[in-house]
């Protein structure tokens, strides 16, 4: 299956929301997953980003709806890319 990372960075009411509810991660990570698409590793970043997310998904249809699923709400934005393989890029 195809893969993606996830750069994520919170809004104001992204932070709000985490610093109330610092569980909601995990919430939105069952959502993610109930779409379809398989969380493989995520990590918290200092930075100009919030979060990494190393992600599955079948195609990149269902990665979009991901991405403008989680955008609408207004609590974060991201910029996805799709991955390959060293191996993959250099057959």
């Amino acid at each position: 299956m195809p893969i993606y990372v996830m750069l994520t960075t919170l809004t104001d009411e992204g932070r709000k929301t985490l610093k109330s509810n610092s569980q909601r991660i995990k919430e939105v990570n069952r959502e993610v997953e109930a779409m379809g698409v398989k969380i493989l590793t995520q990590y918290a970043l200092l930075g100009p980003y919030d979060f990494i997310n190393i992600l599955e998904a079948p195609d990149n249809r269902v990665i979009g709806k991901v991405a403008l699923e989680l955008g609408a709400r207004g609590t974060l934005q991201t910029v996805t890319m799709a991955a390959m393989t060293v191996d993959e890029l250099t057959k």
